[in-house]
């Protein structure tokens, strides 16, 4: 039988603008009480909506950190990190939905597999299918040129690994992250260069690095509602509330964090007309996109 009284974990949220998602995300994990112990954060990116206000007022003995300007995600994580004390960090978005079992196991799983240092379990988006953000490879130049030439994901996403076993990956999403704190401290906490977007893929890279596995655990789930904020996800443009503003800034970041991971991590190993293609294609991507307000 497993010690439930020990808490090993904290949970971080970041929070802006998610409206009724963030209420919604804190009823689930209120529901998991019984099985599991665990201290909460949340950050607010000065959130103009009335979430923080309402989350204060309905679970008044959540820790809150309330920041006067949108710092990012990364930086804003990183506020709530260094106040860690416990074993794990669960990283989780508000728009996402914690079903019963999930954090327990995944904890479990983190103590059986010393080796491991992230694992995401099976993130499904509102239609059923698989956030394929939570099971990636890495961005090299080939695999993003099958993906966004020929639609072919089994580098950018790994499609052919069996998707019913636990197995290793390159990346998974900060939507749903668990990490475990000797590693970060080890490795370091969310590169702040990064305001949105890519700083999970950056941090899954350096654990790596660090001779650790990033695992995908399908044996249990959550669901992510994704993109509430920054209103550019198809699936879910309709749920969201940002503004048009909010949403070319999100646009921005989401092109502009492909460069910088590429700078960072890749670009040394390429000859100078591969990057040049990259970075032409990155550029043309996102002319694309910002005819749609979409990616």
């Amino acid at each position: 039988m497993r010690n439930l009284d020990k808490k090993k974990l904290s949970v971080i949220i970041v929070n802006y603008n998610s409206g009724d998602f963030l209420i919604s995300c804190l009823r689930s994990l209120g529901k998991l009480a019984n099985e599991i112990r665990y201290d909460l954060y949340i950050v607010d990116n000065a959130s103009s909506d009335k979430s923080l206000q309402e989350a204060q007022k309905l679970f008044p003995k959540i820790v809150y950190i309330k920041n006067g300007q949108n710092l990012g995600f990364g930086k804003a994580n990183n506020q709530a990190i260094k106040l860690v004390k416990t074993d794990y960090i669960l990283l989780l978005n508000p728009d996402t939905k914690v079903l019963e079992g999930t954090i327990s196991y995944m904890v479990n799983f983190m103590d059986d597999h010393p080796d491991v240092g992230a694992a995401s379990c099976r993130v499904l988006l509102a239609n059923g299918s698989l956030d394929w953000a939570s099971h990636r490879g890495f961005p090299t130049p080939w695999a993003s040129f099958l993906y966004f030439v020929f639609r072919d994901k089994r580098l950018y996403n790994l499609t052919d690994r069996d998707m019913e076993s636990i197995h290793e990956v390159d990346s998974i999403v900060g939507a749903f992250m668990m990490l475990r704190k000797s590693v970060l401290d080890e490795v370091g906490l969310f590169d702040e260069d990064y305001f949105l977007y890519a700083e999970d893929i950056d941090l899954c890279f350096r654990i790596k690095q660090a001779g650790y596995k990033i695992v995908y655990v399908p044996k249990v789930k959550i669901i992510h509602f994704k993109g509430i904020a920054s209103g550019i996800k198809k699936h879910s443009q309709s749920l969201s509330s940002a503004t048009m503003e909010s949403k070319k800034r999100s646009l921005d970041h989401f092109y502009s964090t492909m460069k910088i991971f590429y700078k960072k991590h890749l670009q040394k190993r390429y000859p100078f007309f591969i990057n040049l293609l990259v970075y032409l294609g990155i550029d043309l991507k996102w002319w694309l996109a910002k005819r749609s307000l979409s990616v």
